[in-house]
């Protein structure tokens, strides 16, 4: 007779210690990983730990007096929140007060500065000709970066003229009055603002015309040398202006920092305007020495544009064959070209620091605000309620843990020993995995996140209630333990299941249809959710089946849990094979 085959539950049964293996190598692992990046505490949103609370105004764009309405303050919610909380879960609050101002709370523990430069910029993102550059007092010559197509060859750089004539002149005279290589500047400024201003016709203007427009350019030329010549972008007062009220179609003076020197510059009409960026991304350039990029891809419109100036300032010398990118009016970068850029993909590159080139694709890819916002006050917030209400919080987590406790010991008896470290050590994973996507993705642990971890204790003590009745329904069948606990687990691993998958469905559902401080109560519920599938897998069934070959329990010892007297269990306890074939006995007169 061939031996029976041994199935998955036998081979389960056999070999519990790897399922446990795998589990410890995981707390190992996580916990490691907490404390080597030194966050060994989950971080707190603003209702536990306090933070800083901002205060935007709402300001009318020049020409647009009705700019300022429902519509809009919508959408620049929306577009704030998902710039500081794109996951949902960083506990950063984004509100409307009013009709003009707009709330941003920001909890203890994250880069308040970085989060009120993303929650307060616009975005507004132009690409300007450089029509003249100079170093800024107190700056270093630096060299130009360059913008190539995407998937080119290391962009390489070389020094700029004006950057290194400027910069020997810094040494010997002021910014004030303008030298010789500002004087050669300012001709190519007034050159190129005559050659923007000269009406394109296919019939020849009167003279007179001629001279009105000629002399107007002179004009404003003039007015841009004077604000070019008196500008001195080391100062924060200077730079706070330069450059930020500027029409698209007029040329301008702007300020920029490279490599810690600021920088001023003089840019053209924008060619380019930044809604027409579709995509933008912070990439490492692992095959040169750029460092951090942004690459960026353009639709239509945009990516003609683009090679329509690309082609244009390849033509001239330096800086005049550079574009300013600018955001905001200030100059982020200064790349120059050397040929036409097509194909509707480029790279911005110079001198990006990683946080830096994150933050400036996160705000071209989220969009521009619809709104200008000027900050009207920033505040202080306590945590001394949030912190009561946690004691509170923690206080009832206990007392609920402890009732649980109890109870299991009451009612379970011997079993408690497998119930007990399974709470153990899906606390242990829940803490660990919450400490880490602190840094990870900005999660925030908050009230109703404590919640759904409260709530979470009993999605677990469930999963182990299931299946230790399971084994006593088989007990009381007549089974020994150890095929109970096998003969068990697949109608308990089915319940299991289907009670988590119900769980983390209202999960999920719970955090796309809400926002705020739901989001935080509905992902931890998720994840426990999540945990309780891997702590009952990995860890409850194989410890439960190294129990069983224990006397303690396979004796069915009072205190077990698992006494068939007590369980009601039919006698004699069933231990032989029901018979192949059929059984002779005396034949019935009736059928015979």
């Amino acid at each position: 007779m061939a031996a029976p085959k041994r199935g998955r539950s036998g081979s389960a049964q056999s070999k519990p210690g790897r399922s446990l293996a795998l589990i410890l190598i995981a707390i190992v692992a996580l916990t490691g990983g907490m404390f080597l990046s030194g966050n060994t505490t989950p971080r707190l949103g603003i209702d536990l730990a306090g933070g800083t609370s901002i205060t935007l105004q709402a300001q009318n764009e020049p020409g647009q007096p009705n700019a300022i309405n429902k519509a809009n303050m919508d959408t620049a919610v929306a577009i704030m929140n998902r710039r500081v909380n794109g996951l949902g879960v960083s506990e950063t609050e984004v509100q409307t007060q009013g009709t003009s101002n707009i709330i941003v709370n920001i909890p203890k523990g994250t880069n308040s500065e970085e989060a009120r430069q993303q929650v307060g910029t616009t975005a507004k993102l132009y690409f300007r000709p450089v029509l003249a550059q100079e170093a800024s007092t107190g700056a270093a010559p630096s060299t130009s970066p360059s913008a190539s197509s995407s998937g080119s060859s290391s962009p390489s750089s070389s020094p700029s003229p004006s950057s290194s004539a400027s910069s020997s002149e810094k040494a010997t005279g002021s910014s004030s009055s303008p030298s010789s290589s500002a004087t050669s500047q300012g001709r190519a400024v007034t050159d190129a603002l005559k050659a923007d201003s000269t009406p394109s016709s296919s019939t020849s203007p009167s003279p007179s015309a001629t001279s009105s427009a000629d002399a107007a350019a002179t004009a404003e030329a003039g007015k841009l040398q004077a604000q070019y010549a008196a500008l001195d972008c080391s100062k924060s007062s200077q730079r706070a202006t330069a450059g930020k009220t500027a029409k698209p179609s007029d040329s301008t003076v702007a300020c920029g920092q490279i490599d810690g020197a600021w920088y001023k510059y003089v840019l053209g009409p924008a060619a380019v305007d930044g809604t027409e960026v579709k995509k933008a991304q912070a990439v490492f350039d692992t095959q040169g020495a750029s460092g951090w990029q942004v690459q960026m891809n353009f639709n239509s419109s945009g990516a003609k544009k683009f090679a329509d100036v690309t082609a244009s300032l390849a033509k001239n010398q330096q800086p005049q064959n550079e574009f300013g990118i600018v955001l905001d009016g200030e100059v982020v970068s200064s790349p120059y070209v050397s040929q036409s850029i097509t194909g509707g993909q480029a790279e911005i590159s110079g001198s990006f620091k990683q946080e830096e080139a994150q933050s400036l694709a996160n705000m071209l890819s989220y969009g521009a605000l619809p709104l200008s916002f000027k900050e009207q006050s920033v505040t202080t917030v306590t945590a001394a309620l949030g912190g009561e209400q946690l004691h509170a919080g923690l206080l009832a987590g206990a007392i609920g843990l402890a009732l649980v406790i109890i109870y299991l010991v009451a009612f379970y008896r011997g079993l408690s020993l497998v119930a007990i470290p399974s709470l153990l050590v899906s606390a242990i994973l829940t803490y660990t995995i919450m400490a880490l996507l602190g840094p990870a993705i900005h999660f925030a642990l908050n009230l109703p996140a404590v919640c759904g971890a409260i709530v979470a204790i009993g999605i677990t003590a469930d999963s182990f209630i299931v299946f230790f009745e399971r084994i006593r329904d088989e007990i009381r069948e007549g089974r020994t333990l150890r095929p109970a606990v096998e003969r068990a687990w697949p109608r308990a691993r089915r319940t299991i299941l289907v009670s988590d998958f119900v769980s983390f469905l209202a999960a999920a559902v719970l955090f796309i249809v809400t926002v705020g401080k739901v989001q935080g109560f509905a992902f931890t519920l998720g994840l426990t959710t999540v945990l309780d599938v891997v702590v009952v897998f990995l860890f409850t069934k194989p410890l439960m089946t190294i129990l069983a070959r224990r006397k303690f329990f396979a004796g069915g010892h009072k205190w077990s849990g698992l006494d068939p007297k007590g369980l009601g269990a039919k006698a004699p306890l069933r231990r032989t094979r029901r018979p192949a074939g059929p059984v002779a006995g005396p034949v019935d007169p009736k059928e015979a």
